[in-house]
């Protein structure tokens, strides 16, 4: 196995930890593995705040944690 499956394995473990994290602050329960029993509307929910953290991630980062937005992270499963 090389580096680069390696890298995309923790990738995808990483977002679907920031999912899981998200769906659980909206208190949407998911399920490791299919979830196809949520609603379209919970489902979109959830990947519309998982943007808007990545947005303000981004925001904060490029002017060195010094937005005036909200200092969230994107939570314990992403990036850092």
């Amino acid at each position: 196995m090389n580096s680069n499956t390696n890298s995309s394995r923790e990738v995808k473990s990483r977002l679907q930890g920031f999912k899981t994290e998200v769906a659980s602050s909206m208190n949407i329960n998911l399920q490791q593995g299919y979830n196809g029993d949520i609603s379209a509307r919970d489902a979109g929910r959830i990947g519309g705040q998982m943007v808007k953290r990545m947005i303000e991630y981004a925001e904060n980062n490029m002017n060195g944690g010094m937005s005036s937005g909200s200092n969230q992270n994107m939570g314990s499963g992403m990036m850092r």
